[in-house]
């Protein structure tokens, strides 16, 4: 009996596997099932064609492929779904959580070519002194002393972390994956002993870990990744007998985002269709980083709403059967409103149009897309016009404003 003949099972990783194969020590003719754990990595579809007579079966707890041009519907036919995570709590397999949400301006976060947000920006973000004494204020009020991963997007970001609650006396310690694995296995160690144990990381501690002793999750970050975000969250859902509950604390609006972790999802939906999906979280972080800058509030503190969704506007108009136009009127309206409440003359509210005008591009372009393919003169038109409207309405709204205390 050869070698290749001698097992009746192999587990192998990916790359292995394809070497061994390649030099011929295993017959894929003669195997008859393959499983892939955490399949929605899609690192092992260049080597499905290898196993013609085999029943494929791929196992993951995110049936959202990593990869957006290689959707798991294309190598899967049938989506099994499992039980839900509501379901899993109920029966005492995982841990329920406590989560504490925070409004974050995400306008200076960049996108990057695979979708989700850039290290660089996400750095200069939360690498920021208001962001970290942010981080300090959710730990020390919610999960003070309790043992915690702090997931980050960057390195800089998860050292500076690390040095400022160093000072502040508290247990904790960086990992990444630069980390050497003798050092990696010497920080774990420390992390599962040590008691009130923090652990802020990088892009290691999303998969193939596991310590139930977890008690609290801190989402130091924003990600477009439902996948990523479900990852994250489980490594904190581990339920020991001393351990029915755990903490999320979400610096990311990563919760606004996706939903509660342990909401009903339509996975069978997320399957069939990916794009669509991925397309609808695209918009909603499109939407969250045109936000108006935080430097930009100072100006508008009457103002209790400045924000404006324009593609939720014209999803409304449609549904109720109006004009898209009455998209870009209630626009105008709003930043009228804006610059009167926080002028006291006619020449200072005129002067605030000049504040909004990055908002106003923005909002121009949202508008042109929900329309479909517009012509650049017509946006460029377009924005004309809504300045021009803008001023109209300011001059109204101040003037009336102006007869109504001359009458009283």
């Amino acid at each position: 009996m050869s070698r290749k003949d001698a097992y009746d099972c192999y587990v192998a990783m990916v790359e292995t596997l394809k070497n061994r194969i390649k030099d011929g020590q295993i017959d894929t003719t003669k195997i008859g099932l393959v499983i892939i754990d955490e399949a929605h990595h899609n690192s092992f579809h260049k080597l499905l064609g290898e196993f013609q007579n085999a029943t494929i079966i791929g196992v993951t707890a995110t049936p959202l492929s990593s990869d957006n041009n290689l959707p798991m519907h294309k190598n899967y036919d049938e989506l099994i779904v499992g039980e839900s995570i509501t379901s899993l709590i109920q029966q005492s397999f995982l841990a329920k959580p406590t989560t504490w949400r925070y409004d974050i301006e995400l306008n200076t976060l960049k996108t990057g070519l695979h979708g989700d947000f850039t290290v660089s920006s996400s750095d200069e973000l939360y690498s920021s002194p208001a962001m970290l004494e942010l981080l300090v204020h959710a730990y020390e009020s919610h999960t003070k002393n309790k043992k915690t991963l702090i997931f980050n997007n960057g390195i800089f970001t998860s050292k500076k972390v690390c040095q400022v609650l160093t000072d502040l006396g508290y247990p904790v310690r960086h990992l990444d994956n630069q980390t050497s694995p003798l050092e990696r296995t010497e920080i774990l160690k420390w992390l599962k002993k040590t008691k009130g144990a923090i652990l802020t990381s990088v892009s290691i501690l999303t998969t193939g870990f596991d310590e139930p002793s977890i008690q609290t999750v801190i989402l130091n970050r924003a990600t477009n990744s439902l996948t990523l975000y479900h990852q994250m969250i489980g490594r904190g859902a581990r339920r020991l007998p001393k351990k029915k509950k755990f903490t999320i604390i979400d610096l990311g609006n990563n919760t606004d985002r996706f939903g509660e972790w342990d909401a009903p999802l339509d996975w069978e939906h997320v399957f069939k269709n990916p794009e669509a999906y991925n397309e609808s979280i695209k918009s909603q972080s499109s939407y969250e980083t045109h936000n108006m800058p935080s430097d930009m509030r100072s100006k508008f503190q009457n103002s209790s709403e400045i924000s404006f969704d324009i593609q939720k506007a014209h999803q409304i108009a449609i549904e109720n059967q109006e004009k898209p136009k009455v998209v870009i009127r209630d626009s105008i309206r709003q930043h009228a409103l804006m610059c009167a409440d926080n002028s006291n003359t006619i020449p200072e509210a005129l002067n605030l149009v000049k504040e909004l005008s990055t908002e106003i591009d923005w909002r121009v372009k949202q508008y042109g897309k929900c329309l479909g393919k517009v012509t650049k003169n017509y946006t460029e038109w377009l924005r004309d016009d809504y300045e021009a409207k803008l001023k109209i309405l300011i001059q109204k709204i101040m003037r009336r404003r102006e007869l109504l205390k001359t009458a009283v």
